[in-house]
């Protein structure tokens, strides 16, 4: 049995463990947060590295996207550096691939976007595979990069602009503490909203679920959410918050979703490589596989 284990910066209550079956292949996947504590985390992965078959880097990117260029995250770095002999990713390899897939999908086969939807895309920096298949259906986005991440009144509206910005922030930005540009650890139990007319005006919301639950406001009536790693008491809150419809962009498994980074660990477990793998050979394996999103009616 392969073993794939998500060492997360997020909080250990959602941990979760599942066993599933690929191509005659058994998968044991595995999470395990550390409350936000980065220490633990390069233990962690320095504890196991060489004992499982890839891990998955969670509760924090590897890298920012910013629309063409991509920047390496400093704290970001020094994690995945513990990993010596296991091959270790982030999930953006899926979030470029298997979610412009999924937002594709969804058009074509569901309908979600046979009228133009107002879109709110939390994070684009770390959704740009999603950003870009909305872009191609001529969605209304806001992007939430500046308004979510660095807490400031200035809704973007063009990839275009995003790039410009990104160009110059995010050499500034990536060597920040994550803390300070992404809620980790208990944080990701607050809700402190945070701009909330965009939530307000927005058909579809999307994005990081973290950054969702800690910055929308108590009511989504009648909403959309197209996120990922959402657990039972996700599922209770919003329910209780009046939304509509929830898209995963990854499958359910033993009750809940994993991350993106679990799920590529787990295709650069099939594959047996030791490294990430390009974006030609996750499209390959997503088509054999023909993973389909997870929709859930309130």
């Amino acid at each position: 049995m392969k073993r794939v284990v998500s060492v997360s910066l997020g909080s250990s209550k959602r941990d979760h463990a599942a066993e599933i079956e690929l191509f005659g292949e058994k998968f044991r996947l595995e999470r395990i947060g550390t409350d936000g504590d980065i220490q633990k985390m390069i233990a962690l992965i320095k504890e196991f590295d060489g004992k499982v078959d890839a891990f998955g880097l969670g509760g924090i990117d590897l890298y920012i996207q910013a629309v063409d260029r991509r920047y390496t995250l400093r704290d970001a770095q020094k994690i995945a550096a513990a990993a010596r002999l296991t091959p270790i990713v982030d999930g953006s390899g899926l979030k470029n691939t298997l979610e412009r897939r999924i937002i594709r999908h969804l058009a074509k086969e569901k309908g979600i976007f046979n009228e133009r939807k107002k879109v709110l895309l939390v994070c684009a920096m770390d959704r740009f595979g999603m950003a870009e298949a909305m872009q191609e259906l001529n969605c209304e986005v806001i992007y939430g990069d500046v308004l979510y991440v660095l807490g400031l009144p200035f809704p973007v509206t063009s990839l275009k602009v995003l790039a410009l910005l990104a160009r110059l922030l995010v050499p500034v930005i990536r060597l920040l503490p994550f803390r300070l540009i992404y809620p980790t650890g208990e944080k990701q139990e607050e809700n402190k909203p945070r701009f909330p007319r965009y939530f307000e005006e927005a058909d579809i919301i999307a994005g990081d679920f973290h950054f969702i639950r800690c910055y929308m406001p108590s009511r989504l009536d009648g909403k959309t959410i197209i996120t990922n790693t959402v657990t039972p008491d996700d599922l209770f809150l919003l329910k209780k918050s009046g939304v509509k419809l929830l898209i995963t962009t990854t499958p359910e498994l033993e009750g809940r979703s994993f991350g993106t980074n679990v799920m590529e660990a787990m295709l650069v477990a099939l594959s047996g490589k030791k490294e990430e793998l390009t974006p030609q050979e996750y499209e390959s394996l997503l088509e054999k596989l023909d993973l389909k999103p997870r929709l859930v009616y309130f």
